[in-house]
């Protein structure tokens, strides 16, 4: 018996989005359905005061991958925004990421040669205290940070940062969460080495409409209310919820970190100068502030809308009911998860796709390549 559906989309984040587009373009016939109120999954925005805010915290879009970034101005024009973030540590500011400018803010350093051997002086103190330890392999993450850049920097502007992040010392993190760090002795605070980065003209909503434009969609409707009926309306499911709660937890669940946001109305134009303030030192209780208009708005438009929104970021351990944002990728954690993996990857008629069924952290990019390399193959 034909089903009413090729494919059944449960989730209509950047992944179930993508995918539904490239179906819809093939004549599949797709149901997208989410349980929010609104299409986009974390990349949604509302607009307030004029503004476009990023609702579940900020998103660049960023590739070198052309293909993939015609593909999204195919849909909506992306402008021209570049993320240079600022660390802020008690009141003094450093450009991020760690580049010529960051190192003249630490040390009044002006040459490349001059940042290279403070950095090198400094990797070698932390090199010969492992080594007095009996120590040759960075043990975790504070002992790798100092082999990759130092005592001051790890100090100054990561360790606060990430211990509020991620709930536990650096100490007691593993190394290969920091096992690289962009560290360049030139004049840039361009965050990102991607050849394309910017966010879609009007808001990501924006992208997502026109992904999602003339496939069937319907919100505010939960998977597992009435799972048995859902499974029956489609020849396949893509799902990109967690992977844990598809199979009932029966295992047990996996870990997450989330995060909270203070969203505030300013009655001013502008509030920090930037998009992205991190606040590194461990007194501050958020982790950064997030100024909305800066992702869209350059130059004097900032001061002709007469307001701004801000969003201070919190971070803390996942309970249940909270959003889950970013999967705890340890050895425990990946255990489990590659249980229920292993129970789905011998289920015919299930996709799995997104940063929740697939238990890893996703930036947009690698998403639409990974949909667009499967309607390739």
């Amino acid at each position: 018996m034909k089903k009413e559906y090729d494919y059944l989309i449960v989730g209509a984040g950047i992944y179930g989005s993508t995918f539904a587009c490239m179906a819809h373009r093939q004549g599949k016939r797709c149901l997208v359905i989410d349980k929010r109120h609104h299409r986009g999954g974390n990349i949604y925005c509302e607009n307030i005061e004029g503004i476009n805010v990023h609702k579940y915290g900020a998103h660049i879009f960023h590739t070198s991958n052309k293909k993939v970034w015609e593909f999204v101005n195919s849909i909506v024009e992306f402008n021209r925004y570049t993320n240079s973030p600022i660390a802020n540590y008690k009141g003094k500011q450093y450009n991020l990421p760690f580049n010529m400018n960051t190192f003249y803010q630490m040390w009044g350093v002006l040459t490349p040669a001059e940042a290279q051997a403070m950095i090198e002086e400094q990797r070698q103190e932390a090199l010969a205290k492992m080594k007095a330890e009996g120590v040759t392999e960075p043990r975790n993450l504070e002992e790798q940070a100092q082999l990759l850049i130092g005592k001051d920097i790890y100090e100054i502007l990561i360790k606060g940062y990430t211990e509020k992040q991620w709930g536990r010392k650096c100490s007691e993190l593993p190394a290969f969460i920091i096992k690289r760090l962009p560290v360049r002795f030139v004049h840039d605070n361009n965050y990102f080495n991607d050849r394309f980065q910017g966010i879609p003209m009007g808001g990501f909503n924006k992208l997502i409409d026109g992904m999602l434009e003339g496939v069937e969609t319907r919100l505010d409707v939960d998977f597992f209310d009435d799972r048995q009926h859902w499974e029956q309306i489609a020849d396949k499911i893509l799902y990109t919820g967690k992977l844990d709660e598809y199979y009932g937890y029966r295992f047990g669940k996996l870990e997450y970190r989330t995060v909270r946001f203070e969203e505030e109305i300013l009655d001013m134009p502008n509030f920090q100068g930037n998009a992205v303030m991190n606040f590194t030192d461990a007194e501050v209780p958020y982790t950064r502030i997030i100024e909305h208009k800066h992702f869209e708005m350059f130059g004097e438009d900032v001061y002709r809308c007469p307001k701004t929104v801000i969003s201070r970021e919190y971070s803390s351990e996942w309970k249940e009911g909270m959003e889950p944002y970013y999967s705890v990728n340890d050895e425990k954690n990946m255990s489990l998860y590659q249980q229920y993996r292993d129970l789905a990857d011998r289920e015919e008629n299930l996709i799995l796709g997104g940063h929740l069924a697939e238990y890893k952290y996703y930036d947009m990019a690698p998403i639409v390549e990974k949909v667009m390399g499967l309607f390739d193959d």
